[in-house]
């Protein structure tokens, strides 16, 4: 009598397990950091502008503005400001029009990857980049300038809420008004007049309260003066609010125009980002 053996069932693989939102996340942000690195011209312009800008008007002007300030100390905290917008506001102006002429947006929405983790690793890419960016700035102001760090944890919460709200409306805004350029090479076009006028007129070359009301006036509009402001309560001395236009550093409207700027820049994205160009419809 014979027996008969029935073949084995084939082996049943498991599911492979898709990553998380936060792998997805830190995936996509590493890459977008790799990228920005593999670029000279921006790692240059960005990094190194505001350091550039440090040491040319630190050999031009070694006034103090008032007692105990020196222009150099009053100018580093509008380049602190100037170095966060550049990094969120002008490279992701620049940059996202790039990539949608050249179809990687139009290539990406045809991904399954869900459409919030590219905005994701800008965010990080923002961050990461941001948060280099300040601490290069602070070094070389404390090695070269005697800059002083903040003191009391007080001043350190300031400075870490200040910059984060700043930072944040900068990338929402950055986004949105990458929509305005209709190429890749207008993108730059586009963004940076828009970022020198706000660095001349919100008290980030020049002391503010000594331009002109009406320029003042504009300045307090946008979030790049508040973020000056707020992180010149951070870096000078508490007599210096006196000498701000509300008479005092006034950092509850500081973090409510930021906060505001937050809300509109959000809305501006969720209704004006496009992933392809005009052309392609």
């Amino acid at each position: 009598m014979t027996t008969t053996t029935k073949p084995a069932a084939p082996a049943t693989r498991a599911p492979a397990r898709r990553p998380g939102a936060a792998a997805l996340s830190l995936r996509q942000g590493r890459l977008e950091i790799t990228q920005f690195l593999r670029s000279r011209e921006s790692v240059v312009f960005t990094m190194g502008f505001p350091v550039i800008m440090i040491l040319i008007f630190a050999a031009i002007f070694d006034d103090d503005i008032a007692p105990g300030v020196s222009y150099t100390q009053y100018f580093i905290t509008g380049m602190i400001a100037t170095g966060l917008m550049t990094v969120s506001f002008q490279n992701l102006g620049i940059w996202i029009p790039i990539e949608r002429d050249r179809g990687v947006l139009k290539r990406y929405r045809g991904t399954p990857m869900p459409k919030w983790v590219w905005f994701a690793g800008k965010v990080l890419m923002v961050v990461v980049i941001g948060i280099a960016e300040t601490v290069l700035l602070l070094a070389v102001s404390v090695a070269l300038f005697g800059l002083e760090l903040p003191g009391t944890a007080t001043k350190w919460l300031t400075f870490g809420w200040v910059s984060v709200l700043g930072i944040t409306a900068c990338t929402l805004c950055g986004i949105a008004i990458s929509s305005l350029a209709r190429t890749a090479r207008s993108g730059s076009a586009v963004v940076t007049p828009v970022a020198l006028v706000l660095q001349f007129i919100s008290g980030v070359f020049f002391v503010f309260t000594e331009l002109p009301a009406w320029m003042q006036q504009v300045a307090a509009v946008f979030p790049l003066k508040w973020m000056c402001q707020g992180l010149r309560s951070v870096f000078l001395p508490d007599s210096f609010g006196a000498r701000e236009p509300g008479g005092s550093f006034e950092l509850d409207r500081v973090a409510l125009v930021l906060v505001a700027w937050c809300v509109i820049g959000l809305v501006l994205c969720l209704t004006t980002f496009r992933w392809t160009t005009k052309r392609d419809g």
